[in-house]
């Protein structure tokens, strides 16, 4: 008896339960400018903590988006789109203060834009191109949080390290490049494919 209700209750539940990871994104997207905010105006321990929310919310919701809402079209779009806005704002941030290199950060927009004018210039085209997160790319991605999350460490602690932030920077770039030759092939291949079908 009692487990039938626990079940109810859990089924009645769940439509305002699905909306969680949703709105764990949104908050996400929010830290995004926010944590810019903090970044220009040297409140550098509070950006940490900003980026760190963020870090744990991303985790938080892809495991909830999967237990309860696996069909979310609107989340599988704005998930990334919360993930993205976050390293770029905290890649140019950081690069105005001085504490990433300019090449890294022009490295890391460059692979997205790339990524996104290749599959605009497949639509064009009508080149059908199906881009699915690959392993080295969601690599990429926790390097890249890694590497600003230790500029920010440091940044908060007021450690000198450049030794080391020279080091995580050649680490970001190499795995960032591994990425973006990886895409680039599938790019390649699905327009050798539609140049043969033509």
């Amino acid at each position: 008896m009692e487990h039938r209700v626990g079940g109810a209750g859990t089924r009645a539940m769940n439509p305002m339960l699905r909306h969680l990871p949703n709105l764990l994104t949104a908050l996400r997207l929010c830290a995004a400018p926010f944590t810019a905010y903090l970044i220009l105006g040297g409140r550098d321990w509070a950006a940490l903590a900003v980026f760190a929310f963020a870090g744990l919310s991303d985790a938080l919701d892809g495991y909830l988006a999967r237990r309860l809402a696996p069909d979310s079209r609107f989340g599988a779009y704005l998930d990334p789109a919360a993930d993205k806005l976050l390293m770029l704002a905290s890649f140019v941030t950081l690069t105005m203060m001085g504490a990433v290199p300019f090449w890294l950060t022009a490295l890391v927009i460059g692979r997205d834009v790339a990524i996104v004018a290749c599959v605009g210039l497949s639509w064009l085209l009508a080149i059908p191109l199906r881009i699915e997160p690959l392993a080295v790319g969601k690599v990429s991605t926790v390097v890249q949080v890694g590497f600003i999350a230790l500029v920010l460490l440091l940044r908060a602690f007021d450690l000198e390290s450049p030794g080391a932030v020279e080091i995580a920077a050649v680490a970001t770039a190499a795995v960032t490049v591994a990425s973006w030759l990886a895409y680039a092939q599938i790019w390649f291949r699905a327009m050798a494919l539609g140049r043969r079908a033509a």
